[in-house]
């Protein structure tokens, strides 16, 4: 069974060091449930696995046991073409993502060439109730809507997400950040006019500040709008 081939190849390529670095780096993931695989093997893992016709059964497989199994899951759904196939398989597993690693790390490569149809899921995650939904639709926002198809508007709409989660708070100002080194102009102004949160305001400024691509005459700037 593909379940059981998948167990077994992510203990052998087991890395106990970097299960307890992992472990640390994940705090609210289950306890023992990380293997301690890396991620360059379990991106080689996904592109042998998603050509599998039996995959359906590990995707089916929900919840699985190990922190590696959601990482696996993840990347297999970022390896898939078909956009509404994609769609389908991210609704069924969101709601068990628990972690901002798998959270972050699934970027479907389909998201590129589809973004009219991608908009109408984002706005519907950014409702949920699950902290790791709304994580991934900002993030989703930040990686994919931040260029060439920027607009204004979802720097309000990110701006109005308002939650007690940490783990969505650091996603708004990592995307108000990112923000600020791509769109500078439209974003200044929400730092300028204290539209977040106090935490989420200074957070943003300290990662903008970190970044090498925010200009220096940027980050001087922005170091004097800190709010106490």
């Amino acid at each position: 069974m593909i379940v059981e081939e998948i167990k077994k190849d992510l203990f052998e390529n087991q890395d106990i060091k970097y299960r307890d670095f992992q472990s640390k780096l994940t705090p609210t993931i289950a306890e023992n449930s990380a293997i301690g695989v890396r991620t360059p093997i379990l991106r080689k893992l996904a592109k042998q696995y998603c050509t599998r016709g039996d995959v359906a059964d590990f995707f089916n497989d929900l919840p699985h046991q190990y922190f590696d199994e959601n990482q696996l899951h993840a990347f297999i759904i970022s390896e898939t073409k078909d956009f509404e196939e994609c769609i389908t398989l991210l609704e069924r597993f969101l709601p068990y993502v628990d972690n901002w690693a798998t959270c972050d790390q699934m970027s479907p490569k389909c998201f590129k060439k589809n973004h009219e149809l991608l908009k109408p899921y984002l706005l519907n995650w950014l409702k949920s109730d699950d902290t790791y939904t709304v994580r991934f639709a900002i993030v989703t926002f930040m990686s994919q809507f931040l260029d060439d198809d920027f607009d204004e508007n979802y720097l309000k709409l990110i701006s109005e997400v308002k939650s007690d989660e940490y783990y969505i708070n650091m996603a708004i100002s990592w995307y108000f950040a990112t923000a600020l080194a791509k769109q500078y102009e439209s974003t200044i102004v929400y730092i300028e006019n204290n539209v977040l949160d106090t935490w989420t305001h200074n957070k943003t400024i300290q990662k903008a500040i970190e970044s090498y691509r925010v200009t220096d005459e940027h980050k001087s700037y922005l170091k004097s709008l800190k709010r106490k």
